[in-house]
């Protein structure tokens, strides 16, 4: 099978960019509960506030509003508070194979943070982007359309957001060819895409890869190997700001690959920085069997 040629990530450079990454820590629980920040200073629980005809409307009186008092949406100048509790772990069940696990996780976030979505700083928009790559790996079209178009609906820019780019690629039939999907990826997982659009369309890049049927020649199946690999490394290497999780995800499925290829004290390494990417989800759990194993 002809494969479309990927970026070799040299032994240095991931050493480098794992060096990079293990000094991150892990954001706290969730404490502070999240709010509006209004540009004169004051704020307000988006428990506290609905939306009605385009503006914010306050049901009841709380501390420093009063009941009916309406806010107009210009007047918010950002989100504040802890990320939901639930996202990180449901990114972790979305890139394990498991969308509609991840969905169950994901759903009530977008109801419970939907008011934000329009403001600098929410939650929403993350959850949004996860839900739509759930969906498509999912095969619901009709509601990765429908998200696709909330998303776009709340980003700044014009035209459609690059996740829903992302979506038609991972909704391709069963019968389109591996390289065409390939390539759909791999037209994602470049600098002039968002960070998080491209640790995504590479991770699945890389489920892709695995697929391929090896070679029996012992040289073709390492250079297979090492094709599969960069694929992966390029979400931490590449696109670190896309999220902790997936950087967590790509670097465990990388460490199989760098041992595949006798490099064990790199996969050690990024075993590590798995770790402490993952904390609090299920992906920690693997990544600290598979750092035993590789002690």
């Amino acid at each position: 099978m002809t494969m479309i040629p990927s970026p070799h990530i040299s032994r240095s450079a991931l050493l480098a960019c794992v060096a990079a990454a293990l000094p991150f820590g892990w954001a706290r629980a969730a404490e502070q509960p999240i709010s509006l920040v209004l540009q004169n200073g004051s704020s307000i629980n988006i428990a506290s506030v609905v939306l009605q005809n385009g503006a914010l409307v306050v049901p009841a009186t709380v501390l420093g509003f009063t009941e009916g008092q309406i806010i107009p949406v210009e007047s918010v100048d950002h989100v504040y508070g802890d990320k939901p509790a639930q996202l990180n772990p449901a990114i972790a069940l979305l890139l394990s194979d498991k969308p509609a696990d991840a969905l169950k996780m994901l759903e009530p976030i977008l109801a419970s943070q939907k008011i934000t979505a329009k403001f600098p700083g929410n939650f929403w928009l993350e959850a949004a982007r996860a839900a739509l790559v759930a969906y498509a790996v999912d095969g619901n079209s009709a509601k990765c359309t429908e998200i696709g178009k909330e998303i776009s609906d709340a980003t700044p820019a014009s035209g459609a957001d690059p996740f829903v780019a992302l979506g038609r690629a991972l909704l391709m039939p069963a019968s389109t060819k591996p390289q065409e999907r390939e390539q759909a990826l791999r037209d994602l997982v470049t600098s002039d895409q968002p960070a998080d659009v491209s640790a995504y369309a590479a991770i699945y890049l890389g489920n892709l890869l695995k697929t391929y049927k090896h070679n029996p020649d012992a040289a073709e199946a390492l250079k297979m190997d090492a094709l599969n690999m960069d694929a992966y490394l390029m979400v931490p290497c590449l696109f670190p700001s896309g999220g902790m999780v997936l950087n967590a995800v790509a670097e465990l499925k990388a460490s199989y690959f760098l041992s595949a290829l006798g490099r064990p004290s790199e996969a050690l390494a990024i075993v590590k920085s798995a770790i402490q990417h993952s904390a609090g989800t299920m992906i920690a759990a693997e990544a600290n069997k598979r750092l035993e194993s590789l002690k």
